[in-house]
């Protein structure tokens, strides 16, 4: 039997969201999800990612910024 109160308190994003949210493509998300690093649930042909999952990626990955070069060509 499903338990009605976990999915009343759940908050589901689309890709589109995830993707304004992270500030990366939509494809980027697909392939955290297909990858495994990033859960989601599969509503007919489209995911839906649990808010939480997101929250939790982006807290326990390093997400460390490329280094910026700057060119000296003047």
């Amino acid at each position: 039997m499903v338990d009605l109160e976990s999915f009343e308190e759940a908050h589901y994003l689309t890709v589109a969201e995830v993707a304004l949210a992270m500030r990366v493509s939509k494809m980027t998300v697909y392939r955290l999800v297909h990858g495994g690093e990033l859960p989601a649930v599969r509503f007919g042909r489209s995911y839906r990612v649990p808010a939480q999952a997101v929250k939790d990626y982006l807290i326990a990955e390093p997400h460390a910024a490329a280094p910026v070069r700057l060119s000296a060509s003047n």
